[in-house]
């Protein structure tokens, strides 16, 4: 009877735990906001791919390690640059004042995109594919808003044969010692608000609600996968000819969870189109710095570190993320993003 008091006790911190990271965090996600939310598919000129890789909570055994791919591009998108050097002045900044007083809005178009990410954490392993599909429609002359989602399927695994020691009382010993898996429907949606100077953003992720029992069994209480709430916003300011600005905020909102609501504010700084350097910070949580470079017109990589203020800060030498990126189909020379900067 203890032994199976103290399993339950042991199943409630793990799923406390899971429940408020079904999802995984991102740090650098102001560099691709497509993996929070699927209505940004297509909103450039061009093919963009994205890897990135997050090892988080260093030094901390059983911590949650990401890996993700992006692949999202426009159909039947037109561009108002007459030439693929309309804004390239030389000694002009391709980011400065003239840039942007000429920015206007995309006319109306398709984008689609593709979404893979593994999350393992302890025992635990998730796997999410989805396809996305978005519509961009101009709202004014320099304002577009879009609207998408995405479909695909989630795997869970829980992999007991790695547990040390192994508890012969666990009911999913008994039932399998070796890796479980469940597959459910994904499904996420979002709306994205955009202009030359900001964007505001509203997606929702894991939309439907389903519990994910490995066995049946009383002592298997399972894990309830609940909805997971976006709002984004972001803001452009010119601090001089060669360097932008970026502000921005991120509210982040899942039912039962323990560190829900949370929230972050970043700060990016961009020097031309070639570099920038960043700052965020997440509340009740810790700070993250990062920084970035484009290498040419053909791809961008940025780095960022996580210092934890949290109580894991004892055990947890940080966390690292990086993100590289791929301009495909780039017509235009664009070095950097239009539109999400």
């Amino acid at each position: 009877m203890k032994r199976k008091f103290y399993f339950i006790v042991f199943l409630l911190i793990i799923f406390m735990n899971a429940s408020s990271q079904q999802r995984p965090h991102y740090t650098q996600y102001i560099l691709n906001n497509y993996i929070l939310n699927p209505a940004l598919s297509g909103i450039e000129n061009y093919t963009d791919v994205k890897i990135s890789g997050r090892d988080q909570w260093v030094g901390l055994n059983g911590a949650p390690q990401t890996f993700y791919l992006t692949v999202h591009g426009p159909i039947g998108k037109k561009d108002y640059k007459s030439t693929a050097t309309s804004y390239r002045v030389p000694g002009e900044n391709p980011r400065g004042t003239a840039y942007w007083q000429a920015y206007s809005a995309s006319e109306p178009h398709h984008g689609v995109g593709l979404t893979m990410v593994n999350d393992k954490t302890g025992l635990y392993n998730r796997f999410t594919a989805d396809i996305s599909y978005a519509y961009h429609l101009g709202l004014n002359a320099t304002t577009n808003i879009a609207a998408g989602f995405s479909a695909g399927i989630s795997r869970v695994g829980y992999d007991r044969s790695k547990a040390t020691p192994i508890d012969p009382t666990d009911p999913l010993v008994a039932a399998n010692a070796g890796e479980i898996n469940k597959i459910r429907p994904d499904l996420n949606a979002g709306l994205w608000l955009y202009s030359a100077n900001y964007f505001i953003g509203l997606s929702a992720q894991q939309i439907i609600p389903q519990k994910i029992k490995f066995i049946d069994d009383t002592n298997n209480m399972g894990n309830l996968q609940v909805p997971h709430l976006f709002a984004t916003a972001g803001y452009r300011l010119l601090l001089n000819e060669d360097i932008n600005a970026i502000p921005s905020v991120m509210f982040k909102y899942v039912n039962s969870s323990p560190t829900s609501p949370q929230f972050d504010f970043n700060i990016k700084l961009q020097y031309r189109d070639l570099c920038w350097a960043g700052a965020s910070y997440r509340l009740n949580d810790g700070y993250a710095g990062m920084i970035g470079v484009n290498v040419g017109n053909t791809f961008n990589v940025g780095y960022s570190y996580d210092f934890t203020t949290s109580r894991l800060n004892t055990a947890s030498r940080g966390t690292h993320e990086i993100i590289i990126g791929f301009l495909i189909g780039n017509r235009y020379a664009d070095t950097c993003p239009r539109n999400v900067w």
